[in-house]
């Protein structure tokens, strides 16, 4: 099962329940190591910066400029903070819980994921 969350008039899909399928047991790992590759970070850039107002795009330039080395780590959370961003985010709780992202994004992970699903 997959949850959806209701986020500013926006549906987003939790990426946690979708990292259960890569290991069911680290999601948040998952998910940080998604985030922490160079064209994941330009993909979620390019697209806050198209539908975010608030976006602090001198904060992406640093954080594009750190991504790729051997020592990055990225996670919702630190990106939120960073660039104010509304494509991503984590949400505390037991049940509802997670990270949850934009269908746009979720694609994208999606396809990190499996490749039979960028494919299908």
């Amino acid at each position: 099962m997959i949850v959806l969350f209701s986020h500013k008039k926006e549906d987003h899909i939790s990426l946690a329940d979708m990292a259960k399928q890569k290991d069911s047991m680290e999601t948040s790992l998952v998910i940080s190591h998604w985030m922490s590759t160079r064209y994941t970070v330009e993909f979620m850039g390019i697209w806050e910066s198209v539908t975010n107002p608030d976006f602090k795009s001198t904060e992406f330039g640093r954080v594009k400029m750190e991504s790729g080395s051997n020592d990055f780590v990225l996670t919702s959370k630190r990106w939120t903070e960073a660039i104010n961003a509304i494509g991503i985010f984590s949400k505390s709780g037991r049940y509802g819980g997670g990270t949850f992202a934009h269908r746009n994004i979720v694609f994208e992970f999606a396809s990190w994921i499996s490749i039979e699903f960028e494919l299908n």
